[in-house]
C-alpha cells in the first residue's frame, strides 16, 4: 500500500510503500521521532511493540516508548 506521509514527517519524498517493511520501519521512526499527537495515535501499538529494538530511537524517545509500553501492559493485566 502507497501512502503519501505528511511533510512534517517524512520531508525526503512524497510516498512510502508500506508493503515493503523497511520503508514502514522508517516511517514508524519518523512518526515517532517527528510526528504530532495526532500522528502518534494512529499508530499500532502493536507496531512499535515489535519494531522498537530495530529503529534506532534516540535514547530518551525510546526510553519514553518503554515506559509506556510497560504502562499500558500493566494497566491491561490489572483489568
Amino acid at each position: 500500500m502507497i501512502i503519501h506521509p505528511p511533510r512534517h514527517i517524512v520531508w525526503s519524498t512524497d510516498k512510502i510503500d508500506l508493503s515493503d517493511p523497511f520503508q514502514k520501519r522508517w516511517l514508524l521512526r519518523q512518526t515517532l521521532m517527528y510526528g504530532k499527537a495526532e500522528d502518534i495515535h494512529a499508530l499500532d501499538l502493536a507496531d512499535i511493540r515489535k519494531e522498537l529494538d530495530q529503529l534506532g530511537l534516540p535514547k530518551e524517545i525510546e526510553s519514553l516508548w518503554r515506559r509506556y509500553l510497560e504502562y499500558c501492559d500493566a494497566r491491561s493485566k490489572s483489568n
